[in-house]
């Protein structure tokens, strides 16, 4: 490029891979960084040409915005590592999703392609949502057709995210405390932040937090709101048994408070299917949340939050203040897929294949990694939860582990205060599982 002058055309892609011994690909791509920056103008059907003059450009002076924005208020890192993106040799266990391969993608493709066809699909739906895909989501979270919960006690929303942000939103002002589990949810702790709540943490063990340590901090910070996942939990994949769930539902009523359930591991059961906490609830005192797009697929943003009474107004009126609604053509297509008799088939897949890769990645840590020490084997979920030893630093090492091709997720973004250790998460359901002794190996060998 330093040699060519202007007007003058560039080698073929075959000759400059052959020349700087770079495979087509990575050859395209600099090319098409030379036509963005103004250097190169590519002349469909006769090549790639210098162009006579450099384009200039204005560095533009953002400067004044450091002070007119303010301190920001989703803390130092508000998107966690799990939405990195990576190249495909990387061996990628930070994922928060599934692998393509794990989702009903045949179904999936008809429904989008069947709703498209339809008029409804084109028209304004109701703003809680469709209402037979309302109805679907309090089948699933009752199992009965009873008058436990109702249909409209059920409102779409665009995926688990948006549902998060809206209820902590709707049930809390500005300054107002929120307890939440330590470890928790990266997108919850950032949540709440953005709605300018203030974390109170409880810790958590393999199971629940301790009922007489949420009392206290409910108590003492005044909070009337608790943000948990009580089933399969992220990032730790711990469960509480039905004592914990008993005890800490006792304390939330007579504390008069919320519990956000976030159901977000619903189809990922493995050894244990628990019914959410929210089927013990009678008097709204939990509000339910439970998503689609990890289970069915990235396309379909579709989520539902149901609660009682006026909370669920509340939350209904957030929701149509940020969004009026959410796309008929996705809800639509939703519906589509989980009342498939497929659906029932994919879910039972997809249980069988994350045992196989639980399993996998379990075995490969204890046998080429075995001084990285499993907190416990997940009764299901997606992901493992690992402690380094005590003189490691997670951030330190999750980055060399990156320069190896090893894309793990450090602990601390999972903390909304206090760091208890160095810890690490792996995901065994969004990696080749062929690859999980190799990259334990290289955990392994960044420990020695």
């Amino acid at each position: 490029m330093a040699d060519s002058s202007p007007g003058s055309r560039l080698p073929s892609t075959r000759i400059l891979a052959e020349r700087f011994t770079a495979g087509p690909v990575t050859v395209q791509r600099a090319i098409a960084t030379l036509v963005a920056d103004g250097l190169v103008e590519t002349r469909p059907g006769a090549g790639n040409f210098v162009v006579h003059r450099p384009r200039t450009r204005r560095t533009a002076d953002v400067d004044w915005q450091t002070t007119s924005l303010g301190p920001e208020r989703s803390g130092a890192s508000p998107v966690g590592s799990s939405l990195r993106g990576v190249d495909r040799e990387t061996i990628a266990l930070h994922g928060g999703y599934p692998h393509m391969s794990l989702m009903p993608m045949r179904e999936v493709r008809s429904a989008l392609a069947k709703a498209i066809r339809e008029d409804r699909s084109f028209e304004r739906p109701p703003i809680a949502g469709v209402s037979e895909l309302r109805a679907w989501f309090v089948r699933e979270l009752t199992g009965v057709a009873d008058d436990a919960w109702r249909d409209s006690d059920a409102v779409i929303t665009s995926g688990g995210q948006s549902a998060l942000s809206t209820v902590f939103r709707a049930l809390a002002g500005p300054g107002e405390p929120i307890v939440m589990e330590s470890p928790t949810y990266w997108g919850a702790i950032t949540a709440a932040r953005q709605a300018g709540l203030v974390i109170v943490p409880v810790a958590r063990t393999t199971g629940a937090p301790r009922p007489e340590d949420l009392d206290d901090a409910l108590r003492s910070s005044g909070a009337r709101l608790f943000y948990a996942q009580p089933n399969f939990a992220n990032p730790t994949g711990a469960l509480w048994n039905p004592a914990d769930r008993r005890e800490i539902l006792d304390v939330i009523r007579s504390r008069r408070a919320f519990l956000v359930e976030d159901d977000w591991a619903h189809d990922f059961a493995i050894d244990e299917t628990p019914v959410p906490l929210a089927t013990a609830d009678g008097d709204g005192h939990v509000v339910y949340i439970r998503s689609l797009t990890k289970s069915a697929s990235l396309t379909l943003r579709v989520a539902a939050v149901v609660a009682r009474g006026p909370a669920r107004n509340r939350i209904a009126n957030a929701l149509a203040v940020n969004d009026l609604y959410v796309s008929p053509l996705l809800q639509q297509a939703a519906l589509d897929v989980v009342t498939r008799p497929s659906w029932r088939t994919h879910c039972t897949r997809l249980r069988r294949e994350l045992t196989e890769r639980r399993d996998l990645l379990v075995r490969s840590v204890a046998e080429h990694a075995p001084d990285l020490e499993l907190t416990h084997v997940p009764r299901g979920g997606l992901n493992l939860w690992l402690r380094l030893p005590e003189d490691a630093d997670a951030e330190t090492y999750a980055a060399r582990a990156l320069t190896r091709g090893v894309s793990i997720s450090p602990g601390a973004e999972w903390f909304p205060a206090d760091v208890s250790g160095p810890h690490i998460r792996l995901n065994y359901g969004s990696s080749d599982p062929s690859r999980f002794a190799e990259a334990a190996g290289v955990m392994q060998s960044l420990l020695g």
